[in-house]
């Protein structure tokens, strides 16, 4: 270590970028940096990691998460240009928002009532959706209710802890439903869908959907067309998707997910399991989407407010975990005895 270089320790280090010693604690466990330590443990910043968490600092600024920094850090030019061309288009759907809300502001300022904005439809939610259900095992068969349902909706949880039978039973419960299972290409789910037989214009919309889903990066690939072609012939069922990115890699993920969130706002809702940092970005979730967390105790599911320090948060982001570990745990099946 040369005594010429300037070497901060955490709090020096974190006053100097902006941001808490807690910030680049959590930086420092994504990978993001690695800083220095003394032969007491404590860490010390240097010039080249000062500047390192100098760039992830700016690039949080710009709304990326913290699994998408990896990536762009990871060196490939292509990862870094689907990691921006899947941000961007996840903040064109916010301007969308915005614009919404932007309107109603206006509209109250100009003598509008409250009365008449219709809270869940400000966030693109049904408000004509109202289901009850007793939960399926391994729950105890306590009740859930659902009494309005956002464009786009996350069931997240540890493995066994029964978000697949969740989501299955939601299928049941939602009227008109569609349910796309994991083996979705196995069954032949969405078979036919893209063949000469299927109507020109689903056909093209399919086409149309793939072609801009790959120009932000995603790899063409059966699992994607069978997701795409069960997507664009939703109609107006509700669609539920178990493991949304199956099969998919990452690059593809992060595109499918910014198309999720760019779809319109009146398009019918889309529910689905997933357990990927890169499908999910909990940095990026907006008002039209929700979060369903399935507890590892088998306790009833919670809806979590995607903001840290809200109840459930962390306990969300710790499920969630990038692709190429998601890749190394597929397969896995946690098994849960049935008590008698």
């Amino acid at each position: 270590m040369s005594p010429s270089v300037r070497f901060l320790n955490a709090a020096a280090a974190a006053r100097q970028l902006g941001v808490s010693t807690k910030t680049l604690r959590l930086y420092e466990q994504h990978g993001l940096i690695a800083p220095g330590r003394t032969v007491k443990g404590w860490r010390l910043y240097g010039p080249d990691d000062l500047a390192r968490a100098g760039d992830v600092v700016a690039l949080r600024a710009l709304g990326l998460g913290l699994a998408q920094i990896a990536e762009v850090f990871a060196g490939d030019p292509q990862a870094m240009e689907a990691v921006l061309a899947s941000h961007q288009a996840v903040l064109e759907s916010r301007i969308g928002d915005l614009a919404g809300a932007l309107a109603r502001v206006r509209e109250l300022r100009a003598g509008g009532s409250l009365q008449r904005l219709d809270a869940p439809r400000a966030m693109g939610a049904n408000a004509n959706l109202r289901i009850a259900l007793d939960l399926p095992w391994p729950w105890g068969g306590e009740r859930f209710e659902l009494n309005e349902i956002r464009p786009l909706t996350y069931i997240i949880g540890p493995l066994g802890s029964g978000k697949t039978r969740l989501i299955q039973r939601l299928a049941e419960a939602l009227p008109g439903a569609v349910f796309l299972p994991l083996d979705r290409i196995e069954r032949g789910a969405v078979r036919g869908l893209t063949g000469r037989d299927t109507d020109p214009v689903l056909r093209s919309n399919i086409a149309r959907a793939l072609a801009g889903l790959v120009e932000h990066g995603a790899v063409a690939s059966d699992p994607l067309i069978a997701l795409i072609a069960a997507l664009e012939a939703q109609g107006d069922a509700i669609l539920v998707i178990d493991m949304v990115e199956q099969g998919l890699d990452a690059a593809s993920q992060r595109a499918v997910s910014a198309y999720l969130r760019g779809r319109a706002s009146d398009a019918p809702p889309v529910v689905v399991t997933t357990r990927s940092s890169a499908m999910l970005d909990l940095a990026a979730v907006g008002a039209r989407e929700a979060i369903i967390f399935c507890p590892a105790n088998h306790a009833p599911p919670v809806w979590v407010v995607p903001r840290p320090g809200a109840p459930g948060y962390e306990a969300v982001a710790s499920c969630l975990a990038p692709p190429d570990v998601r890749a190394r745990t597929e397969g896995m099946i946690a098994v849960i005895p049935r008590v008698a």
